[in-house]
């Protein structure tokens, strides 16, 4: 009979594998932010974020990365046809504006005296309002 060189580790590499998958990315833009694409296709537009995609890293933003989805009608009344939507763009490629000057900057955390989390312009070091 053979020995066996490795231990079956079926189980727990399945767990990690799919807790690897779960984790969610700590994103710099939210929902209602306005951002400027900074690479790819579509570089220098600039649009409102309409959802942000924490496992995956992207963001959809209005007007931009705009692909066309073919859509089956779902019963008799309604029709098939060809709509032009955004696509998700991922979260490195673009940059918050700054509420200020209106130009892309980085942004920092700081904690009020109340205790509230606040973001920080890099450029300009005001608040960045939370728009949701």
């Amino acid at each position: 009979m053979r020995v066996l060189k490795h231990k079956k580790t079926m189980g727990s590499r399945l767990t990690r594998r799919h807790a690897i998958n779960a984790e969610r990315e700590a994103l710099p833009v939210t929902k209602g932010d306005v951002v400027r694409v900074m690479r790819g296709e579509d570089k220098g537009k600039e649009g409102k974020v309409i959802r942000v995609l924490t496992k995956k890293g992207r963001v959809v933003i209005e007007g931009v990365n705009i692909v066309k989805k073919h859509r089956k009608a779902r019963n008799a009344n309604e029709e098939s046809a060809i709509i032009d939507m955004p696509a998700p763009v991922h979260a490195s490629n673009v940059m918050l504006l700054d509420p200020k000057s209106g130009a892309p900057t980085r942004t920092r955390r700081r904690i009020d005296t109340d205790g509230t989390k606040e973001r920080i312009s890099v450029k300009s070091g005001d608040a960045i309002p939370r728009n949701r």
